[in-house]
């Protein structure tokens, strides 16, 4: 072979080697492209989904009944100060767990102040959770159970009268992938304050019938259900309304606020660890998880296209920029307070301060530190108690006998009477 050939031959061999690897880069290229339109698919299906069950994700070391102590495994929420409730053997047991009374740096040592059922000393895992009530009855008040008439169905509620009727009614509405349970802890200062307490069920919650696809639209179906509960409310002699909402619920008492027809009879909106914004939660999420930031934003474009459906499940798309509230800050005009902790971690607390910048003239936010998601009450009844009474003064429909420092009926849950 002459030396031009050999130059040749060398040269054709480079060229060939360069196209297997520029074709290497191209599968690895592709393959991450998939691998990212998989996670996107695969968040945008289960954020939408609404879960059915819970994951007892607690270690449990020790129980001892005689001393009324328990020792679990000390994860960010098993070491908050406070009152929570502990459900274990997948939610065929619930007990109440108050104060820290040890702690080790793996482990942490709390009082037990009730095993309400199931048998906890045969507990090797379970979960903590902020509801204090397991049903109204469990505040010494009366209610009675109704239903709300929805374009779906009949959804189960809470009514709670007030003492004295007086008009003022709040309807409270729950987060996602939990039940109205939840929203018993606001019960007894808004009823202190002379309001009517209204707990509502909303599709997909588990209680209200059902939508056709299944699906949670972040607030963006859900609304219509509590629109249905203002007029229930408005039947029923509610002339001033004030809607409060947890995390998702939050998201939902927002787009009730500025879609439902309601004749003027909104006074204001209460949000305890609100959605503000959709895309940072979702981003807040994938960070947490270290997905790529394309993760994020091919979750947000499943979820808002028509041909998503055949990932999601959603029979309409979710329209993002309608829940975000921090660029829609002008469409709202009632008064608002916001409470939330800056150790959420689940849903950001920067939306909710960004709101309150913009909108400062109807905004009043109240910020917490260390309490954690929706769990504001069981780290500080006092502190949440009077925040909602300091504003509800403000609104000018507060019951006159009730200050933020008067009883705010906390000690109503110490009662086992209960009404309807």
């Amino acid at each position: 072979m002459t030396g031009i050939d050999a130059r040749a031959g060398k040269t054709r061999g480079l060229a060939s080697a360069g196209l297997v690897v520029a074709g290497g880069a191209v599968a690895v290229a592709a393959a991450a492209t998939l691998a990212v339109g998989v996670l996107a698919g695969v968040m945008a299906r289960r954020i939408v989904t609404p879960p059915t069950k819970r994951t007892d994700d607690t270690r449990v070391y020790d129980v001892d009944l005689a001393a009324g102590t328990i020792t679990l495994e000390a994860t960010m929420d098993a070491v908050l100060p406070g009152d929570y409730s502990f459900w274990f053997a997948a939610d065929s047991g619930h007990a109440r767990l108050g104060a820290i009374v040890g702690r080790t740096a793996k482990t942490v040592t709390r009082r037990i102040l009730t095993v309400d059922f199931g048998d906890l000393t045969a507990v090797t895992r379970g979960r903590l959770g902020g509801y204090s009530f397991l049903g109204p009855w469990d505040l010494g008040l009366e209610f009675t159970n109704v239903t709300v008439p929805t374009e779906l169905g009949d959804a189960p509620a809470w009514l709670i009268p007030a003492e004295e009727p007086s008009g003022r009614w709040v309807i409270l509405v729950h987060g996602r992938g939990v039940r109205r349970h939840e929203t018993l802890r606001a019960v007894p200062v808004f009823n202190a304050a002379g309001y009517s307490c209204l707990l509502v069920s909303y599709r997909n919650d588990g209680e209200a019938p059902p939508s056709a696809d299944g699906r949670f639209g972040l607030g963006d179906t859900e609304w219509r259900d509590v629109e249905a509960a203002i007029e229930f409310a408005v039947g029923n002699g509610a002339s001033q309304i004030v809607l409060m909402g947890w995390s998702m619920g939050g998201a939902i008492a927002l787009q009730a606020a500025t879609r439902a027809k309601h004749d003027g009879r909104l006074t204001g909106i209460v949000l305890e660890s609100p959605v503000i914004d959709w895309a940072d939660v979702v981003a807040y999420q994938a960070l947490t998880l270290r997905l790529p930031r394309a993760v994020v934003q091919g979750a947000l474009v499943v979820m808002g296209r028509r041909w998503g459906r055949a990932v999601t499940g959603l029979h309409l798309p979710i329209d993002f920029p309608r829940l975000d509230f921090v660029a829609r800050a002008n469409d709202l005009s009632l008064p608002i307070l916001i409470l939330h902790s800056d150790d959420d971690g689940y849903v950001p607390s920067a939306p909710s301060r960004a709101l309150a910048e913009k909108r400062p003239d109807i905004v009043t936010l109240v910020p917490f530190a260390v309490a954690r998601h929706t769990k504001l009450w069981n780290y500080d009844p006092a502190a949440w108690n009077a925040a909602i009474l300091g504003w509800l003064g403000t609104l000018g429909t507060a019951h006159p006998a009730v200050t933020a420092g008067g009883d705010t009926g906390e000690t109503a849950g110490k009662t086992d009477t209960a009404g309807g």
